[in-house]
């Protein structure tokens, strides 16, 4: 392959053809390979998998949510693979009614994924989106739910996303470029009888995206189409679904916003004229371009979110990483100032969860550290009290004592100090072995939470950190910045350095690594930049072929993220992406440990470019660490659908570190 003067050769690009049944046998023989070599850890997995799913309530519920007059539920039965909804009518000690049990929807299904369900204003019909491939193309059903009658009405790869008019008979939804998958189309449609689907949105631009939904407010069918740092709102009245859309501000180069509607005008989070984390806006509805500052920018705080109520606003704002939610009264003189909602750790994860009505005084959000399992409050933003509603129940007992969470930092090769969020023992002897997660793309941040399937590493004495690196937003949109396009090196950079750290200090005593998709891409750039540092390594579906991929517009993805990694169209872009890129860059030298996981089905980074990346690194490498590949021939990005089958792969992937630990 030639570009721009430089010729590369890619002796596997023959693993792109998923119908040619010589790739499928290669993919099956790889997975043998592995199964082979790591044999001898199944005990292991067989024990952790058990831990794992034993940990979990086998009927566990969800706190149920009012919503006109109905209250909706999720809940588990015991060995069921899936969620079955429910709803109760007039108060929850109402009869019950089963909205839709996933479990037969998955019956005689390898996977199986419902993406949305949405309701009607009266409640009586649902439409809902099901993926039995694991492509994240879905198709749309109808049910009426007072009978559980299904229409014959189908309609094939959408995106899931959906939204009701008014008359609870005409609906809009988003479909996809079938070669791309990129999201390119909005359509209005109707159940009745006859009706053809009208095209009422069309984005043409390759680098964009496209949804719908409907607001909390209810009044206002929204459009919002989106590019990486470019968006674009329409938008129509529900009650008057054969209006053609308005748009709210036409897109601008580097103009980022969103929009909600409340009372009489629009709110409007944006990074207008250089407000670099975000600004909130009102406008009023009959001049939605005419923006008025409410909330300014701050240098030092990322405004995140908002929820709007009656008679509140509340937005969720980050500043130096830790997560707050501002609590503002619509009018002070009644309900007194502002104020923040505060939390106890050095490090922890807060959000508000689903609270789709705005006339209530109660606000219920989630809190959550790494060693705090989720604890869901309804806080009454009146009186400010706060009232445990549910707590992540861990079957068999947790004692959160024998494990202390902190916040440590390393400065990075730019002298640049990174976050980290850290999890182990107590009251450690010394040293102990760690594992060291990144992802450092998107803008999108990990924050520190608990997790069930994590307890089995830390009660065999490991720590577990997260990296905060640049390509997130942990410290604001501007450490986003400038870990992208030209900057991208840094987070790379950051991850060695957090890694160094644990070491350097005595934190650790081996050193683990783990990332997925873009985060597999930083899984691939340090162990080719910084490969000793690592005593095992595993990239789960990892963005491995950088410079291929982002040259082929065919395949997904590819022409919405030229303002995340560049365009290699461009010779500049192309040298730098070449430069990190980790399967142009393999070399001949000793690499740790690797496991390496992907998906057939998989839409977001293709399996083949993890395949090629193992088959280059085998060929290539000085050293015979073990190197596996596992491909799930029935998935895509997410892995296994069911509860307890994704269990399955967490059990292999975490007996791959205990192993190395032990074999130490």
């Amino acid at each position: 392959m030639e570009r721009h003067g430089d010729l590369r050769t890619d002796e596997y690009y023959w693993l792109n053809d998923r119908e040619n049944p010589e790739v499928i046998a290669y993919l099956e023989a790889e997975n043998a390979y592995r199964e082979q070599g790591m044999s001898g850890l199944n005990p292991l997995i067989d024990a952790l998998y058990t831990e794992m799913t034993g940990r979990l309530d086998p009927n566990e519920t969800s706190l149920a949510v009012e919503m006109d007059g109905f209250w909706y539920q999720s809940r588990f039965e015991e060995g069921k693979e899936y969620p079955i909804h429910v709803r109760f009518e007039g108060a929850e000690t109402g009869p019950e009614q089963v909205v839709l049990d996933v479990n037969a929807l998955a019956e005689g299904q390898a996977y199986c994924s419902v993406a949305s369900m949405v309701m009607t204003r009266d409640h009586r019909r649902m439409a809902y989106a099901v993926d039995f491939v694991s492509r994240r193309q879905y198709t749309l059903r109808f049910r009426e739910l007072p009978s559980g009658e299904e229409h014959s009405l189908q309609i094939p790869d959408t995106s899931g996303a959906f939204a009701w008019a008014d008359d609870g008979q005409t609906f809009f939804y988003a479909t996809k470029d079938s070669v791309t998958l990129r999201v390119d189309k909005i359509w209005r449609h109707s159940l009745a009888e006859n009706s053809e689907p009208v095209l009422v949105f069309h984005e043409r631009d390759e680098a964009y995206s496209c949804t719908v939904y409907r607001g909390k407010s209810k009044r206002f069918i929204m459009v919002s189409t989106s590019a990486t740092n470019v968006d674009e709102v329409w938008y129509l009245d529900a009650s008057r679904p054969q209006d053609e859309l308005r748009c709210l501000r036409p897109r601008t180069p580097g103009l980022e916003y969103s929009a909600s509607h409340h009372g009489t005008s629009w709110w409007i989070r944006s990074n207008l004229d250089g407000r670099t984390n975000f600004a909130l806006f009102e406008a009023p509805l009959d001049q939605p371009q005419v923006w008025a500052e409410v909330i300014p920018h701050r240098s030092e705080v990322l405004l995140e979110g908002i929820d709007l109520f009656d008679d509140y606003l509340v937005r969720e704002e980050r500043e130096q990483g830790l997560l707050r939610i501002v609590v503002r009264p619509w009018v002070e003189s009644a309900h007194g100032p502002e104020y923040a909602i505060s939390m106890p750790e050095e490090t922890y994860t807060l959000y508000t969860a689903s609270n789709p009505s705005t006339a209530t005084s109660i606000l219920r959000f989630v809190y959550t550290s790494l060693t705090t399992p989720a604890t869901t409050y309804d806080f009454n933003m009146a009186t400010r009290e706060r009232t445990v509603k549910k707590v992540q129940n861990v079957v068999g007992g947790y004692d959160p004592s024998r494990f202390v969470t902190r916040r440590l930092w390393a400065t990075s090769q730019d002298g640049t100090r990174v976050p980290l969020s850290w999890v182990g023992p107590a009251n450690p002897s010394g040293a102990v072995p760690t594992l060291l997660y990144g992802y450092g793309a998107y803008g999108i941040t990990v924050d520190p939470a608990f997790s069930i399937a994590r307890l089995s590493l830390l009660e065999r004495g490991m720590a577990y950190a997260i990296a905060h690196v640049r390509g997130g937003e942990y410290l604001g949109r501007s450490w986003y910045e400038h870990g992208r396009m030209e900057h991208k090196q840094n987070t790379f950079s950051d991850f060695i350095a957090c890694g160094e750290m644990l070491r350097a200090e005595g934190w650790a005593s081996q050193l683990f690594a783990m990332g997925g998709s873009a985060g597999g891409l930083l899984m691939g750039a340090v162990i080719n930049q910084r490969p000793d540092l690592w005593s095992g390594v595993i990239a789960a579906v990892p963005f491995v072929d950088v410079v291929t991929t982002m040259l082929d517009d065919r395949i997904p993805l590819t022409t919405g993220e030229y303002d995340e990694w560049g365009t290699p169209n461009e010779p500049e872009a192309y040298a730098r992406m070449k430069a990190y890129s980790p399967y142009d860059n393999v070399a001949a030298q000793d690499y740790p440990p690797l496991l390496v996981t992907t998906g057939l089905h998989d839409s977001q980074v293709q399996y083949f470019e993890p395949a090629k990346w193992v088959a280059r690194l085998r060929d290539r490498r000085t050293n015979d660490a073990p190197l596996y590949l596992y491909c799930n021939m029935d998935t895509g990005h997410g892995g296994a659908s069911g509860r307890y089958a994704s269990y399955r792969e967490t059990a292999m992937e975490y007996a791959f570190f205990l192993g190395l630990v032990e074999a130490k």
